[in-house]
């Protein structure tokens, strides 16, 4: 139902979560095949208040959890900072949780410390989805929310990657109308559509004619000015031979009766 809709997902579903609308009905990678044969259980080792716990992912790897205790104690008295490591080199996994004293906190710190920068490094601040969100798959086992484009991978439903509203096709259908009778409207319109596109060609068809034969009788017209100018010029040239031979004849009598 449309009326349902939310940007964020209250039930994490891996199917959904695949999907840019959240409307897929069948996996379209592999991952979203692993989430959804996945059983996971929350990791029991974890302690703390959920709901006063953020989680800090994006970290720069040289990021402490001195450094991180100063930047986010500005929001409130902290509890707890727990950044993860690699269980075997120690190295940071670039990711953490913070849990403090007071909800108002945590909101504060969820809506200031989003795109901080700490370390040169820009954070993605979200509230904890594991002990909070019902069917939470981490990524590791195809879930999660977000991802890289790069990764092929990407997960919606989250802060990261909203859901974008599906198109509800239903209500663009007049309610007054059954299924059969839109169809049957919809292939005489468009029936009509290809009438008016080929009355159209016709029309442009017969434009092109038109100057088609324009330029025809004008290319004609052109050529009879031509040829009456090389007739014209023909004339004169005679005419000028005829009056310089007469010129000649002259001159050569107006000699001989001077010479007498």
């Amino acid at each position: 139902m449309m009326s349902e809709w939310c940007p964020v997902a209250k039930v994490y579903d891996p199917l959904k979560a695949g999907s840019i609308d959240g409307t897929d009905v069948e996996p379209h990678d592999k991952a979203v095949w692993r989430a959804m044969l996945a059983r996971y259980r929350t990791n029991k080792g974890v302690t703390g208040d959920p709901h006063l716990t953020l989680f800090i992912a994006r970290l720069n790897p040289q990021t402490s959890e001195e450094k991180l205790q100063e930047v986010f104690s500005k929001f409130g008295d902290i509890r707890r900072v727990r950044l993860v490591r690699d269980i075997v080199t120690g190295f940071s996994k670039r990711y953490a949780f913070i849990e403090y004293k007071e909800e108002r906190s945590v909101n504060r710190a969820w809506r200031d410390a989003s795109k901080l920068v700490v370390d040169q490094y820009e954070l993605f601040v979200d509230f904890e989805q594991e002990r909070t969100l019902q069917g939470w798959i981490p990524r590791r086992l195809g879930g999660g929310q977000g991802g890289k484009k790069e990764s092929g991978q990407l997960r919606f439903g989250g802060r990261d990657r909203p859901f974008r509203k599906p198109i509800n096709l239903t209500s663009m259908m007049p309610p007054s109308r059954s299924a059969d009778r839109w169809e049957e409207t919809s292939m005489r319109e468009e029936r009509q559509r290809d009438r008016d596109a080929t009355q159209e060609l016709d029309r442009e068809h017969g434009r092109w004619r038109e100057r088609k034969n324009d330029w025809d009788r004008g290319n004609d017209w052109n050529d009879r000015g031509h040829n009456k100018r090389k007739r014209d010029s023909k004339c004169h040239r005679e005419r000028s031979r005829e009056r310089d031979s007469n010129r000649d004849e002259k001159r050569q009598r107006d000699s001989y009766r001077d010479g007498e």
